[in-house]
């Protein structure tokens, strides 16, 4: 599974490859949606879900643009995309498989409202394959040896 992002949505991406790695243990990258055509782009087949963290229209104008043409694409490629977006976004409708609503805010605190579903969905997915959430394997609460 691929997370891509722009900006602000890069380390969101980030966060949300890790978080379905630890919860889901699933493979999962995230990218800097610029440097999609640099490598991950040979990675896209038939199928591979692709979620798309989408900046602000009203912030960020030429990137919202940006990643609505990376979302165009993965699915020409077969992609499913998994698209996070501002409410009242519609531009990204005809290029998402599914669509996760989050609140229009200033684009610096867009990671808060945008790692949330991510951290929802790793959970969700996490247990429809039967995983503790509570007690993520090989992983420790704080570090207690050097």
């Amino acid at each position: 599974m691929l997370f891509l992002g722009r900006h602000v949505g890069y380390p969101v991406a980030l966060e949300g490859a890790l978080k379905l790695k630890e919860l889901a243990y699933m493979h999962a990258e995230g990218f800097a949606a610029g440097e999609l055509k640099h490598g991950p782009i040979a990675l896209i087949e038939e199928g591979v879900p692709v979620v798309c963290i989408v900046p602000s229209p009203r912030g960020r104008a030429s990137l919202h643009g940006k990643i609505i043409s990376n979302i165009q694409e993965v699915r020409a490629r077969g992609a499913r995309t998994i698209v996070i977006a501002e409410e009242g976004d519609e531009s990204v409708t005809p290029y998402a498989d599914v669509i996760f609503r989050v609140p229009a805010v200033p684009t610096l605190m867009q990671p808060l409202v945008s790692t949330v579903p991510l951290q929802v969905f790793a959970c969700a997915m996490a247990t429809v394959k039967g995983h503790d959430v509570d007690q993520p394997r090989n992983l420790a609460k704080s570090v207690t040896v050097e």
